[in-house]
């Protein structure tokens, strides 16, 4: 992304700009020693800020595929993300869940999914800077289906999380230390299962496995990070509620000294807590379930989902982070069927009425009732926000 200095770091390994080493370098031979800084060097204001977006589930069905095809071959996904990419994009990191494989052709919806390769250059064009590749899905193409993923977002310099060549590669990527703005952050990822299907080997899938996490948890404070954020692939399908075995694991999780849960699998969303103790001076934002982010799932409320943003803030390179401020964003997908269209297409909620037609109207407010109605009985401390009018009157100028 432009603008956007961004280093992903696993235990063993850290990858550099060495024009920015050597840069670095000279600055220090050659900049002029003083014990005490000059006051107009000193920042007036010394904290350090990180905005983290996630979003949910990064779908390919059947009808997805047949639309995205284009005469010559290839497959046009540019529709899809046009209208959320200024947010995406105006976070320092954004992350989503990669729910299907990249193992090539014969490209193949539900129930085993793999994705032409166009998804993931627009996934990545789209502002995307890490994904989550351990889901329930994350087998359904075999050994191939694995691997090919693996290297697919290797070759376009996309880091991922969750699933590994082997258990050696593993070791040395897991967890993951993502370095932006001067925040170490730790992030780990692991599914309830993969349908049943087996991993082939020599390959990874991280499972939820809590005797598995509580070690990888203690691998992630040996990193000394800012934070710790877990992401799993957990719960029911279509369910609008977390289970109790949801709420427990959570709990379970911050417990074992991860701060943040955000969760996905569902295809529906689910409420957010922002956790916060004065006395003790912590706070932990759950999310179960973010929802669809693209899908071409029609029944209600699956065709909608949420972007989930966190401020961070600390004081300094040693001092503790927190969060300044959180919000959600709700979204919804616009199916070929219901705009006349040839492609899906990600809208925000609050997208103008004249560039929808009847039928994107009702199905976008009926999401929203229902959404605002779930949250405004369930979420703790988190409220709705918005992509500005202005920034969407210059999308549609562009891309009507």
């Amino acid at each position: 992304m432009q603008n956007k200095y961004f280093a992903l770091i696993g235990l063993s390994t850290i990858l550099f700009s060495p024009c920015l080493t050597s840069c670095c370098q000279h600055c220090q031979a050659s900049a002029p020693q003083s014990a005490i800084p000059a006051a107009d060097s000193i920042p007036a204001d010394s904290s350090q800020h990180l905005s983290l977006l996630v979003a949910g589930d990064l779908m390919q069905h059947d009808v997805q595929i047949r639309c995205a095809l284009m005469p010559d071959g290839s497959y046009d996904y540019s529709s899809y993300f046009r209208w959320v990419k200024p947010e995406i994009e105006r976070a320092d990191v954004a992350i989503a869940n990669l729910e299907v494989t990249l193992a090539g052709k014969p490209y193949k919806g539900y129930p085993q999914f793999s994705a032409p390769d166009e998804y993931l250059y627009a996934i990545k064009d789209a502002g995307f800077d890490l994904l989550t590749t351990t889901n329930n899905h994350a087998c359904d193409r075999g050994l191939k289906g694995v691997l090919r993923t693996i290297q697919m977002c290797d070759s376009v310099g996309m880091p991922h999380i969750g699933t590994y060549v082997d258990s050696m590669a593993r070791v040395e990527q897991y967890p993951y230390l993502l370095e932006q703005n001067g925040f170490r952050i730790a992030l780990l990822n692991f599914t309830y299962g993969t349908n049943e299907l087996p991993t082939p080997k020599p390959t990874h899938v991280n499972r939820t496995d809590t005797a598995q996490i509580a070690g990888d948890i203690l691998k992630a404070k040996a990193m000394n990070p800012d934070l710790i954020i877990a992401l799993p692939h957990w719960g029911i399908e279509y369910e609008t509620l977390p289970r109790k075995h949801m709420v427990r694991l959570a709990q379970w999780l911050i417990d074992k000294g991860v701060d943040h849960v955000i969760g996905g699998h569902p295809h529906v969303v689910q409420p957010i807590e922002l956790r916060r103790d004065s006395l003790a001076g912590t706070e932990h934002l759950v999310a179960y379930s973010l929802g669809n982010f693209v899908s071409d799932q029609a029944g209600f409320p699956k065709y909608g989902g949420i972007m989930l943003r966190i401020d961070f803030t600390k004081q300094g390179p040693h001092q503790p982070a927190h969060i300044s401020d959180c919000g959600y964003m709700l979204t919804f997908v616009a199916r070929p069927d219901w705009s006349k269209r040839k492609n899906h297409r990600i809208y925000p909620v609050n997208i103008a009425d004249s560039l929808l037609n009847r039928v994107e109207s009702q199905k976008r407010d009926t999401f929203v009732t229902m959404a605002r109605d779930l949250f405004k009985q369930h979420n703790i401390d988190i409220e709705e926000y918005f992509i500005p009018d202005s920034i969407l009157n210059q999308v549609s100028q562009v891309n009507p």
